[in-house]
């Protein structure tokens, strides 16, 4: 996509993704016969007419899942949902009443699926050997479907779970929405120059030296993610473990770190980089520019990538976006995903994260 502009960047990637949601799965008042997908591991997956009891090992599915309207299909829940993330059990209450199928790896409890007799169960892609060992053991569907931290493979992957479940309208309705939401972004505060924006290094996962290589949100926002061209440490992932050396050699302008935890469990802090004497000549702890962003574990939540890309315009571009408020943004964007009214104001009351401040 290079040489295109932002707005005609959204386009391609809006596009591309009605190409996928435009696939025959039927007219309506028809009912559907069988289709076949193509998941994230380029695997072609053969789905059942009929797709009313579902397991999902992966978070990022799961959410799409719930904002397409078939939470009630979901069977089970993965460790990680059930015990460690602070957002999915404000939007979807029922979820605490399913049993847990997974265990701390994320690997599967065979036993309680069988119990459980899914139609179709979702895995990881970063996990092919599992994928294949799961569709062989239960004799079921298993389709692996994961963004990577990119707008493109998110929203295709919401046009992908549309066809599946039978939920194309619904999906349009979400990719719209994101497509434009994004656009209003994109579209606020002065036009910068190529490569003008302040350049960033994020530290997520606990570590000060664990980055991701591929975040969109910090690029769709203005920002230049100095990670971005480094590899992956390993296949199916987007983070990377860098040395302190080299944070210092980047220099960057502003350090995000991730703030997706109550604070007590937060291991790095805003606070402690400010403090720490070996990052005393970096630009963004010498100026202050060290701030809280949501970041993502175990893929995104696709209401909470766009709060956070809004978030982030704002923190890159303070002037650009005069008006911004943290609360009102996020609360309407996840009305629009869930349907239902101060859900992201939940959230920051448990992660405190209204009292982020953008210089």
């Amino acid at each position: 996509m290079r040489g295109l502009g932002r707005r005609g960047k959204n386009r391609l990637l809006c596009g591309a993704v009605l190409i996928v949601l435009a696939a025959p799965a039927g007219l309506p008042g028809q009912s559907r016969g069988p289709i076949e997908v193509v998941d994230s591991l380029r695997r072609t997956v053969a789905i059942p007419a009929k797709v009313e009891r579902i397991i999902s090992l992966e978070p990022e599915i799961t959410r799409i899942i719930v904002a397409l309207g078939a939470g009630e299909r979901l069977v089970g829940i993965d460790f990680f949902l059930r015990h460690q993330d602070r957002l999915f059990p404000l939007v979807f209450p029922p979820s605490e009443r399913l049993p847990v199928v997974s265990n701390q790896g994320q690997d599967l409890n065979y036993e309680e699926a069988i119990r459980l007799r899914p139609d179709i169960l979702f895995s990881s892609p970063s996990e092919f050997r599992m994928t294949e060992s799961i569709e062989r053991k239960m004799n079921r569907p298993v389709v692996a479907l994961a963004s990577m931290g990119r707008f493109q493979d998110l929203l295709a992957e919401i046009g992908t779970l549309g066809r599946i479940l039978g939920k194309e309208e619904r999906a349009a309705e979400l990719v719209s929405f994101f497509g434009n939401r994004m656009d209003s972004v994109r579209g606020i505060g002065p036009a910068r120059a190529a490569n003008a924006g302040p350049s960033v290094y994020l530290s997520f996962w606990g570590s000060l030296l664990r980055t991701p290589v591929s975040y969109e949100p910090v690029e769709a926002a203005g920002g230049r993610n100095q990670a971005s061209r480094l590899l992956p440490s390993y296949l199916g992932t987007a983070g990377a473990t860098v040395s302190l050396e080299q944070i210092l050699l980047w220099d960057p302008e502003v350090i995000l770190v991730q703030g997706n935890y109550p604070p007590a469990e937060r291991r790095v802090t805003v606070e402690g980089i400010l403090r720490d004497p070996r990052l005393a000549s970096v630009r963004a702890v010498r100026n202050g520019r060290v701030h809280y962003t949501f970041g993502f574990w175990y893929w995104w939540d696709p209401a909470l990538v766009l709060v956070e890309t809004a978030y982030l315009a704002r923190l890159f571009d303070p002037k650009g976006f005069p008006n911004f408020d943290l609360t009102k943004e996020g609360d309407d964007i996840f009305k629009e995903f869930y349907g239902k009214e101060g859900l992201f104001s939940a959230l920051c009351r448990v992660l405190e994260c209204h009292e982020w401040k953008p210089e």
